[in-house]
């Protein structure tokens, strides 16, 4: 651990976790000593397409009309 508490994770070790550049990892001490990286969702990306179907095609462009 570096002076700034920066630590360098192996790219194995990364690579073996799914984890990519980018990601956004939460940190959690669970005891002396260590420490549980997880990565944090994006909830847009998971939700975003979940309501295919539940709107007719044309429901956004009826609606952004009514704003004109």
């Amino acid at each position: 651990m570096s002076s700034k508490n920066q630590v360098t994770l192996p790219v194995d070790a990364l690579g073996d976790a799914g984890l990519r550049t980018g990601d956004e990892l939460r940190v959690v001490a669970t005891g002396p000593g260590t420490l549980v990286l997880t990565r944090v969702d994006d909830a847009l990306d998971r939700f975003a397409g979940a309501l295919d179907g539940v709107f007719p095609p044309d429901a956004i462009d009826e609606l952004r009309a009514e704003w004109d």
